[in-house]
């Protein structure tokens, strides 16, 4: 890999690992999501209100995901394994658009009429989503060639 691939996959690595604590949408922080409400969705009778204040352990929410994917991300820029930044940016952004398919398929209309206060300022949805697709960007940079 090119050097300033090593750079800018480390800069994502840790944008996308301070991003998993930070809110998404709304009041939403990934620790409040839990990884069965991203794989069945979320129950009928929850608000939006409700999904904010859900008690979830750390290795049952979604943050652990996206630590996974920040992890794998750090690993791709230190060693340099482009399959290993693949990887992670596959985790980090399945796991953001599920949580936000999600999200539309219980709360669209709300979130379709509230966007404008549910998306500002929420730093962690910048840093998530810009991370990774930065790193996206980064790894689809060509290898160096080699010099005989």
């Amino acid at each position: 890999m090119r050097t300033f691939v090593h750079l800018v996959l480390f800069a994502c690595a840790i944008a996308v690992a301070v991003g998993a604590f930070l809110p998404l949408v709304g009041g939403i922080q990934p620790s409040d999501v839990a990884l069965v409400d991203l794989r069945d969705g979320f129950p009928a009778e929850f608000t939006f209100e409700q999904v904010e204040t859900q008690a979830v352990r750390f290795y049952q929410s979604m943050t652990a995901l996206l630590l996974l994917a920040a992890i794998l991300l750090l690993i791709a820029a230190l060693v340099g394994a482009r399959a290993v930044g693949w990887l992670g940016v596959i985790v980090g952004i399945g796991t953001t658009a599920v949580l936000l398919w999600r999200l539309d398929d219980s709360f669209g209309d709300f979130v379709r009429d509230n966007y404008a206060d549910l998306l500002t300022d929420r730093w962690g949805l910048y840093l998530v989503g810009g991370g990774l697709l930065l790193a996206l960007l980064a790894l689809l940079v060509p290898k160096e060639r080699s010099t005989v």
